[in-house]
């Protein structure tokens, strides 16, 4: 066992250069000593196995006594699992030996969970929070389609035949199968941060294991458990002062949280969650999935190489495209009826500064073709949502293009491009009502509902919420369900007249205020403006420090 311990650390001590990667040759030969070593522990388990066992104590031969050997299995496993990753950063993505380095992380696992059931006998709480924490971060970025499909068929979607229950027998009559095994990727991860939750004295582990649980929660669409999780963490107050890998995790993990809740239909949520990443220009550089050109001429030859063994493998990646699309169409749904209400507001402010950027370059386009791209879709999508077309609007967001590049590749594609119909027919009715409301003196909930293909229900909360919140200048006939709109707002030529007026007033008071400045007296004109109205024995001040004297009769 000693001699199986002391090859290992040959082999991971074969580069002394951290940068450099094991061979994956040698790497296998380590991979096999490792499980050989769990074998012999297994074996035999009353050897004991420890760092903390002097090498004055140790008994290698005696069998008389105790043999006890100095060493941490957790440890060596530890480097192997690091060397696997620099493996597969340092191999080409594309290519088939990625697959095949891919394969040999389902070896890494076994060994991983070996591990764990050996140390849940003889290790201390420290080392088992070690342990767990690598199998979770094994398992945090898998969707479980075993468990999606069984919940599918208690949800009445059945096997059509009865050969995968005899398949299921069959499996779970297989010597030496593991109990968690059995259980599904949720029950797992519960378990095993629960316990690094009660057990753990360092900060990272535990907040790495908040993230992945919180990551896996989002992945599989539980929305309220994970948001639940990460407000009560209290994570993003202090993450700032966390080292890289824990930022990139957490960033991965907020990414992911903000997809999620645009599959539930949470479009502000997603928005709120998505907004810092999105709005920084460097998604790809913050989610650690590979450094932008820019930053790579500002850093040193040896700042690349601590970035890049910082970045995360390929098959951990999330889809850039896919977010930065969900992130503009959640802006789109948020930001079109915002703009269509307060037009003519000088004063508007922008929910989203990115995607009123698509919009600026699509406006200074000077053919307008076909879209293409993901961006010129959504643009197209917003143009035909102001004017309350959401039939074109619909066409331009689902279609065999974007079901390609985006909506495809969720794992509950229909639902989510049902959810995209049904936020695009609400907002293009607030849309509607915003642009077009000047022009009617009432219009029917039913029109409503046929135009934008509702039922009236809905029709009938979307504009009550609209009253309710004052964003809407009407009123409800019940009987005949109908809007009565109310003559309050301003027509489009008072608008433009309001404008000008306050832009006006804002000029002389910025010529006021420069002439005060140069003459010396800084806020005279201002002072006496303040203190306008009327004065006990001075009269009525007026605009500008004029005094109207009173009659004397």
């Amino acid at each position: 066992m000693g001699l199986k311990m002391g090859f290992i650390w040959i082999f991971c001590d074969h580069n002394p250069n951290l940068a450099a990667y094991m061979k994956p040759e040698l790497w296998q030969k380590c991979l096999g000593c490792i499980e050989e070593l769990l074998e012999l522990l297994f074996a035999h388990p009353e050897i004991f196995v420890g760092e903390n066992v002097l090498e004055e104590s140790e008994n290698l031969s005696n069998p008389e006594q105790p043999f006890r050997v100095r060493g941490c299995v957790l440890t060596l496993v530890e480097r192997m699992d690091e060397e696997f990753t620099k493996i597969m950063q340092n191999t080409d993505p594309h290519s088939q030996e990625y697959v095949e380095h891919l394969k040999d992380e389902a070896r890494v696992c076994r060994i991983i969970a070996r591990l764990q059931r050996y140390l849940q006998g003889k290790g201390s709480p420290e080392e088992l929070c070690r342990v767990y924490l690598r199998r979770v971060l094994h398992t945090y970025y898998k969707f479980d389609y075993g468990a999606a499909r069984r919940r599918g068929q208690t949800d009445g979607q059945g096997p059509k035949t009865g050969q995968t229950d005899r398949k299921d027998g069959q499996a779970e009559k297989k010597d030496g199968q593991e109990e968690e095994e059995e259980e599904d990727s949720e029950a797992l991860m519960e378990r095993l941060c629960r316990f690094v939750y009660a057990k753990d004295r360092t900060d990272r582990i535990r907040t790495c294991a908040i993230l992945c649980h919180i990551y896996h929660h989002a992945l599989h669409s539980r929305w309220y458990r994970a948001r639940d999780l990460m407000l009560m963490s209290h994570l993003q107050d202090n993450i700032q002062h966390a080292d890289p890998p824990v930022q990139i995790l957490y960033n991965r993990t907020m990414v992911q949280l903000g997809i999620c809740a645009f599959r539930q239909g949470l479009i502000k949520d997603a928005h709120n969650a998505l907004l810092d990443i999105q709005s920084s220009g460097r998604a790809k550089e913050l989610l650690g999935q590979g450094l932008l050109l820019r930053s790579l001429q500002e850093r040193n030859a040896e700042q690349e190489k601590v970035e890049k063994r910082r970045q995360v493998p390929f098959h951990m990646h999330v889809n850039l495209e896919l977010l930065e699309c969900v992130y503009l169409v959640a802006a789109m749904l948020l930001e079109i009826p915002y703009m269509a209400a307060h037009e003519f507001d000088a004063r508007r402010r922008m929910i989203s500064k990115q995607f009123h950027h698509q919009l600026r370059v699509g406006e200074r386009q000077p053919l307008l073709g076909p879209p293409e791209s993901m961006r010129e879709h959504v643009v197209a999508a917003s143009k035909a949502m102001k004017t309350g077309d959401w039939r074109r609007c619909h066409r331009f967001v689902v279609n065999e293009k974007m079901n390609g590049k985006v909506w495809d590749l969720f794992p509950e594609a229909d639902q989510v491009r049902a959810m995209l119909v049904r936020k695009i027919q609400e907002e293009s009715l607030r849309t509607y009502l915003f642009t077009y409301s000047s022009v009617y003196d009432s219009i029917s909930m039913e029109t409503l509902a046929a135009m934008f293909e509702l039922d009236l229900p809905t029709v009938h909360g979307i504009i009550s919420k609209m009253i309710i919140n004052e964003e809407l200048m009407a009123s409800l006939d019940q009987p005949t369900a109908t809007v009565m709109m109310h003559r309050t707002e301003p027509t489009a030529t008072q608008n433009l007249a309001l404008q000008l007026a306050e832009k006006l007033g804002n000029l002389v008071e910025n010529n006021e205020r420069v002439l005060d400045q140069r003459q010396g007296a800084y806020g005279g004109y201002f002072r006496d403006q303040k203190d306008g109205g009327y004065r006990k024995g001075d009269g009525y001040l007026r605009r500008g420090g004029f005094r109207q004297e009173r009659s004397n009769y």
